[in-house]
């Protein structure tokens, strides 16, 4: 439960942004740690967050001809090992049952990493004609990647998603897929989440296991650093060969299908505490908010309480047909002082308070969570103020994060430039690259990756040399250090 000090999570942000992090997890109630190495549980706050998530992204899918499916949590190893890509790059994080009912079993199982494999070995039994195409699947799940590292959201054994699986005619119109998923994921997290994101294409050495190309989301953390928000995968042929998917073409030969497949992760509540959370806590964009606003009753005498009870029933009613998620503190075993540090922690975007003289003045007074701005309102006034209010935070955050990305964002012509820079300050670093092994490696030990190469840019920008080993460059890209 949160405490009654200027500093509600216990950390400073600026001082140590992973302890801060950790401690708005755990004292905001979105998570917490088990018994179960790399493992959490979402508790209620924080599922309500990601079920606010759920929903928009799995209507926006359904509305773009997508339908839900579930596929199982095991697959035989055997599987995993078809598509050569796909079983080194998930080699090292596999989790494997070898038995079962107490008995060894006939071939080991892997606990889903993700759900290619299966999922085209049943297509293999569903594909006969082009007619039969496109199929647009997707389906919520938990997935398991043994990870050594773990942070809550960000990084664990066990995680939710969903994954997306689809299957074409042609490359063109995988590709066209690829790209309609990447849209609407950054329409969804710039829109509803108010985190800009930097779309691209990953580099060979970064890309998805077994993808012909993976598109890529990528975002600006409190820290500087940069945070995958979510990939989209044209997968070529890839696994249609590997598991032998077949069509009859309309000319009446046997075609291998084009694939694609895309995910967005619990990772989304991480990125929403790291961007936009300060030093008292949360600050949830509104849209995404599971409360929008908390009415905090002030009283000292129960005759105070039944004076103030009615007046704070009629407003909550007028938020609630403005279809304002709104709720109201009538906990009389903590001060009002307790009480607007506990919602500051976890981010209410607004905050109303009211007490007598409110309810004699006809007014209530507004807190913005994002701000602090605090002034009265009146009565009449309430509703329409406290969507206007909204609108203001859900803006000014996006806001906030676009500037800071700005700031945090800068150009390097030479080798020197971009160490001093990924030491000094963090952020986006715009470089010519060559995409050689060597050089991914040289950058690998300053900790860095190439985090994406721009989707639309580049062909029109002339290329110097690659920062790193000075021979011709491929593409001007964005490289940063990363979670």
């Amino acid at each position: 439960m949160a405490t009654q000090t200027t500093d509600a999570t216990g950390e400073r942000r600026e001082d140590d942004f992973s302890a801060w992090y950790i401690d708005t997890v755990l004292k905001s109630q979105l998570a917490d740690y088990t018994a179960v190495r790399g493992s959490m549980v979402i508790r209620p706050y924080g599922y309500a967050i990601w079920e606010r998530i759920q929903a928009h992204v799995d209507k926006e899918l359904k509305a773009t001809g997508h339908q839900n499916a579930y596929f199982p949590l095991f697959i035989p190893l055997s599987f995993i090992h078809k598509e050569a890509e796909h079983v080194e790059g998930f080699a090292p994080q596999l989790a494997v049952v070898t038995h079962g009912g107490g008995e060894e079993l006939t071939e080991p199982l892997v606990v889903r990493p993700t759900s290619e494999t299966i999922i085209y070995d049943m297509l293999s039994k569903w594909i006969e004609s082009y007619r039969d195409l496109p199929v647009l699947l997707n389906q919520w799940a938990n997935v398991v990647r043994w990870e050594i590292r773990t942070r809550p959201f960000l990084r664990t054994a066990e995680f939710l998603w969903q994954e997306g699986h689809t299957a074409h005619e042609t490359f063109e119109e995988a590709d066209t897929e690829a790209r309609l998923i990447l849209d609407l994921y950054v329409r969804f997290i710039e829109e509803e989440l108010a985190i800009p994101v930097l779309q691209g294409r990953k580099t060979e050495s970064e890309k998805f296991a077994g993808a012909l190309y993976t598109y890529t989301m990528e975002a600006l953390m409190g820290d500087a650093k940069a945070l995958q928000m979510g990939t989209s995968h044209n997968l070529g042929q890839n696994f249609s060969k590997a598991f032998d998917v077949t069509f009859l073409d309309r000319d009446g030969s046997r075609e291998f299908p084009w694939s694609t497949s895309w995910a967005v992760t619990t990772r989304l509540v991480g990125a929403i505490v790291m961007v936009h959370g300060d030093d008292k806590g949360l600050r949830l964009p509104p849209r995404i908010a599971p409360t929008q606003v908390v009415i905090i009753p002030i009283w000292r005498k129960e005759e105070d309480r039944d004076k103030i009870e009615p007046y704070v029933a009629e407003v909550q009613h007028d938020l609630l047909e403005a279809d304002i998620r709104v709720h109201v503190d009538w906990r009389d075993q903590v001060t009002p002082g307790f009480k607007f540090n506990d919602w500051e922690l976890r981010g209410v975007p607004l905050r109303i308070e009211i007490g007598p003289r409110d309810v004699e003045n006809a007014q209530a007074v507004f807190v913005r969570r994002d701000s602090r701005e605090k002034r009265p309102v009146d009565r009449e006034s309430i509703r329409a103020s406290a969507l206007e209010c909204l609108d203001s935070v859900q803006q000014s955050l996006f806001e906030q994060a676009k500037r800071y990305r700005e700031v945090h964002t800068a150009s390097a012509n030479s080798w020197e430039t971009l160490a001093r820079l990924l030491e000094d300050r963090g952020g986006f670093v715009w470089v010519d690259w060559c995409d050689s092994q060597p050089c991914t490696q040289k950058l690998a030990a300053e900790k860095a990756t190439v985090r994406a190469i721009p989707l639309e840019e580049g062909e029109a920008i002339p290329l110097g040399p690659c920062i790193c080993c000075g021979e011709a460059a491929k593409f001007r890209c964005v490289v940063a250090r990363s979670y």
